[in-house]
């Protein structure tokens, strides 16, 4: 069975892997998304950074508006954290996310945890 979005997926996991070479852990996760956001101009992956995106509910559309971390290629959700693991309350938040949004991959990405880069494929 063929994955879905296999290969964009491992472009930005290869651009994460970058970033994370570089800079290590320790750092917030607004420094982070900053440098991932310029490894991916630099791969010519496309992307739009803290991107509004509209919630509904039994048709109707929310004030509320959820601000994705990254979405990269027009169809992947990528939610980035700086935390010492992830969590099931970040998986629980990407899979929401996914769901409220009709988005069916997402990428969790966190560059908190010491020693390698930890990240999520996540399918709805």
């Amino acid at each position: 069975m063929e994955l879905l979005y296999r290969e964009e997926v491992y472009a930005v996991i290869g651009a994460a892997i970058e970033v994370h070479r570089e800079l290590g852990s320790g750092f917030l996760e607004a420094v982070y998304q900053e440098c991932l956001e310029y490894e991916l101009e630099d791969r010519t992956i496309p992307f739009e950074p803290q991107k509004h995106l509209t919630i509904t509910y039994k048709g109707r559309t929310l004030k509320k508006k959820y601000i994705a971390d990254l979405i990269t290629h027009a169809t992947i959700i990528v939610e980035l954290k700086a935390e010492d693991c992830l969590t099931s309350k970040d998986e629980s938040q990407l899979l929401h996310y996914l769901k409220i949004t009709g988005f069916r991959v997402g990428v969790l990405i966190n560059f908190g945890s010491y020693g390698k880069l930890e990240w999520k494929r996540m399918i709805v």
